[in-house]
């Protein structure tokens, strides 16, 4: 279950101009609060499509849950 908010799959270009992907994990407190963990991989791609499609190709993300923010 995934908060709509909260995408599983961060997408950000660093300083270099290179691209960066992130895989974020949502659970809930007892609260219902959502905590968010993330994972930077060590992969960097030219261009935002070179990394959703590493994402599609080891993670099997699909369309919509990509953020860049």
């Amino acid at each position: 279950m995934t908060d709509e908010a909260t995408r599983p799959f961060l997408i950000k270009q660093d300083a270099e101009g290179q691209f960066r992907l992130t895989v974020r994990d949502v659970r809930y407190n007892s609260q219902g609060y959502p905590i968010v963990t993330g994972v930077m991989q060590d992969e960097c791609f030219a261009t935002a499509a070179a990394a959703k499609t590493w994402a599609r190709d080891h993670f099997n993300a699909k369309a919509g849950q990509y953020a860049t923010k």
